[in-house]
C-alpha cells in the first residue's frame, strides 16, 4: 500500500491512499483520519486498507478520489512522536569526520550512531528549505527511513524487523558550518539539524518486492542539484547496520511508540576499488550530500570545489523501481532565505 497526507489546514492533514501508478489518491476518513491513527490501530485497520487499495489500483473510480498532486501533500507524518536518525553507512561517517579533522573510533563499525531529531515540524516534500544565512553551510542528505508500530523495549534486531510498517525517503537537512561548534559542546546536534523533509508517499514493504530483503532497501537513491545528477548510490549496498538493527538500537532502553521514524543516515557507497567514490560525471555513483563530495574533492584536489547550497538552488531526491517508476514520489525543494533574515 502507498499512503500520503493531504494538506487540509489542520496540523496532521488527511490520510490518503495513493494508487501504485501514482495517478489517483483517495481519502479514507471512514477507516482512519490520519496516518498516525492508522498506525495506532494497524492490526485491525490494515486489512481494510488493503481491500480499498486493491480497488483503487484496479481502477475502480470513486467520486471522492483525486488526481495525484505532490504539491498538495504534507509529509506522510506531518509530525511524529519520534524521529531518530542513524548512520548506517559508515563510509559516509568516515568521510565527513575526516573533513572536519575528527578521528573515527573503531566502535563505529560495530555500534550504530544515532541522534534524536526534532519531530514536531517536518517539511512537506515540496516545501522550501528556509535558512537565515548561506554561511550556515546548508546541505541536503538523501536517506531512507522506516516507520514502526509499537516496539517493545530491548527488542532483538530480528524481532524489530517485524515492527517495520512503512518506508519513506528523507532529506535530512544539515547546517554543516554549525555542526563543529555544536558537537564540541559534547551534547549533540540541535541548531545544526533543522526540519527534515520526507517523500510524498510512505510505502508498505510488500510494495517493494525483491528490493526489500534483509531489512535493507536495494535500489539506487537518486539525487539532483539544480537539475544535474548528484548521486545514485544503492541503498542496499555498504549499509553496515540494517533497519532491524537500527530499530533495536533505538529501543534498547525504551519502547518506541507507533509512528516512530528511524532513519538510515546518508546513503553512501564506496567505489569499486574500495575508495570513497567518484562523482557521477566521472562514471561513479556520486554522493547523497555535498559534505561527502567536498571531502572527496579535498582528498583529490587539496580543497573543496563545490559550495554548499545557496539561495535559489533546487534539490530533488527520488527512488525508482526496476521499471523506472517512482516508488515514493519525489522530494523537490528550493533553498530560500528565511523571511526573518
Amino acid at each position: 500500500m502507498k499512503f500520503a497526507t493531504l494538506a487540509t489546514g489542520s496540523r496532521d492533514g488527511q490520510l490518503l491512499l495513493v494508487s501504485r501508478d501514482l495517478q489517483r489518491m483517495l481519502p479514507v476518513p471512514d477507516l482512519a483520519p490520519t496516518l498516525q491513527a492508522l498506525l495506532d490501530d494497524w492490526p485491525r485497520l490494515s486489512p481494510l486498507m488493503a481491500e480499498r487499495y486493491a480497488a483503487l489500483c484496479a481502477g475502480e473510480r470513486c467520486e471522492t478520489s483525486l488526481p495525484y498532486d505532490a504539491s498538495r501533500l504534507l509529509s506522510p507524518l506531518p509530525r511524529a512522536y519520534q524521529w531518530a536518525d542513524g548512520s548506517a553507512y559508515v563510509n559516509h561517517v568516515e568521510l565527513v569526520r575526516k573533513a572536519r579533522g575528527a578521528e573515527m573510533p573503531a566502535s563505529f563499525w560495530t555500534d550504530p550512531l544515532m541522534y534524536q531529531g526534532g519531530s514536531d515540524s517536518f517539511l512537506a516534500p515540496t516545501a522550501p528549505i528556509a535558512a537565515m544565512s548561506e554561511d550556515y553551510g546548508i546541505d541536503l542528505e538523501a536517506e531512507v527511513a522506516v516507520i514502526t508500530d509499537d516496539v517493545p523495549m530491548a527488542v532483538s534486531p530480528e524481532a524489530a524487523r517485524g515492527h517495520i510498517r512503512l518506508l519513506m525517503l528523507v532529506n535530512d537537512v544539515s547546517l554543516r558550518n554549525l555542526i563543529p561548534n555544536e558537537l564540541a559542546k559534547g551534547f549533540g546536534f540541535f541548531q545544526s539539524k533543522p526540519s527534515s523533509a520526507f517523500s510524498p508517499l510512505a510505502v508498505t514493504p510488500d510494495e517493494l518486492g525483491e528490493a526489500w530483503r534483509e531489512a535493507r532497501l536495494h535500489r539506487p537513491l537518486l539525487s539532483w542539484l539544480n537539475g544535474a545528477p548528484l548521486g545514485a548510490p544503492d541503498a542496499g549496498v555498504d549499509m553496515n547496520f540494517d533497519f532491524g538493527q537500527l530499530v533495536a538500537h533505538a529501543a534498547k532502553t525504551r519502547p518506541l511508540a507507533a509512528g516512530s521514524i528511524i532513519g538510515s543516515g546518508t546513503v553512501s557507497n564506496r567505489d569499486a576499488d574500495g575508495g570513497p567514490g567518484r562523482p557521477v560525471a566521472e562514471g561513479g555513483l556520486g554522493y547523497s550530500c555535498l559534505a561527502e563530495l567536498r571531502t572527496v574533492e579535498t582528498l583529490r584536489l587539496g580543497k573543496p570545489q563545490t559550495p554548499f547550497l545557496r539561495f535559489g538552488d533546487t534539490v530533488k531526491i527520488e527512488m525508482c523501481d526496476a521499471q523506472g517508476r517512482s516508488i515514493f514520489g519525489a522530494i523537490e525543494q528550493r533553498v530560500e532565505r528565511h523571511p526573518g533574515a
